[in-house]
């Protein structure tokens, strides 16, 4: 069984149809269904069903999938490490990173480290933490910046420092010049937030706000579901309701005075942020310099709590 079709097998079955995995591999319909029917006959199993909305995995194409993508990456590995005879420190490195991260200070950290190596090309992907722990351990990213330690066998989590959640309002809010506000103050308020669960996947601020609000007796709050950090700010900004987000993520609109942070003390909490790579993975000399300058880095450069605007101090957290 070569590598050619365990990509292809991979490839529709990450895709969910022939169509799509044909666009990804370059190659036509025809091609890739032979790929498929060899590994179906090597494996005496069919490991897709074929559907008008495209092709689901048997349960034999279940129990392969996980299998066939560790050898993927174990192939993408040894292709890494030959690579790095020639190349050391230089070439290519895939990292991938949950989105809401780059609107914090660890995106000017990267930004350094890539200026610091300008014969390392860093390639970015992003996803929630679901997704950035999936493409990792498939391979296509050699690490992973995720929120909370990724609990699987096959992983290594190595967490990088806590990111400060604050509670934002719009700048007019009635509570904007209050000092250590109760939770009962905010029975009325809103919630503009990330869902809790999306599908199977658990959302790390999502749960975060969820037990916030059910152990200080607000989780019958009316909470308007977003898809994105942006979209949260603007519509607190708007009006719509209050935020729970991360303090290193709203320095410019601190600063533009748009929005204002709360002091509600029982509403404090921090998350996690950590870094992934799979367990046994060649670690290439570029990967090794890219862990230790996220890991080495002091505490004074990490992600921090924005300066308030200086006319109205008052309204940031003591």
């Amino acid at each position: 069984m070569d590598f050619a079709i365990i990509e292809a097998f991979v490839a529709v079955a990450e895709s969910g149809g022939f169509t799509r995995a044909a666009d990804v591999l370059h190659l036509s319909q025809p091609a890739l269904s032979r790929r498929i029917a060899l590994i179906e006959h090597e494996l005496g199993q069919a490991v897709f069903e074929r559907g008008r909305r495209g092709a689901r995995l048997t349960d034999a194409g279940r129990i392969f999938l996980p299998h066939a993508q560790a050898a993927l990456a174990c192939l993408r590995d040894g292709a890494a490490a030959v690579r790095a005879l020639e190349h050391g420190a230089a070439g290519s490195l895939t990292l991938a990173i949950v989105g809401t991260l780059a609107s914090t200070g660890l995106a000017e950290r990267l930004g350094r480290f890539r200026d610091a190596n300008p014969a390392l090309r860093v390639l970015l992907r992003t996803g929630n933490s679901t997704e950035v722990s999936a493409l990792v351990r498939r391979g296509e990213a050699a690490l992973g910046l995720r929120y909370f330690a990724d609990p699987a066998a096959d992983m290594v989590s190595r967490d990088l420092y806590r990111e400060e959640l604050v509670v934002v309002a719009p700048a007019g809010h009635r509570l904007a010049s209050s000092r250590r506000i109760a939770p009962q103050r905010l029975r009325a308020e809103s919630w503009v937030a990330f869902p809790a669960k999306r599908g199977a996947v658990v959302d790390p601020f999502g749960q975060v706000l969820a037990r916030s609000l059910a152990a200080t007796q607000l989780d019958d709050s009316e909470v308007v579901v977003v898809d994105s950090l942006t979209a949260q700010k603007r519509l607190v900004e708007a009006g719509f309701g209050l935020a729970m987000v991360p303090a290193s993520s709203v320095g410019e609109e601190l600063a533009l005075q748009t929005l204002r942070v709360l002091d509600v003390p029982a509403l404090r909490a921090q998350i996690d942020v950590t870094l992934i790579h799979r367990r046994g993975a060649f670690l290439s000399p570029a990967m090794r310099r890219l862990m230790e300058a996220l890991v080495a880095s002091p505490p004074e450069d990490r992600p921090r709590k924005p300066a308030p605007p200086r006319r109205r101090r008052e309204a940031l957290p003591r």
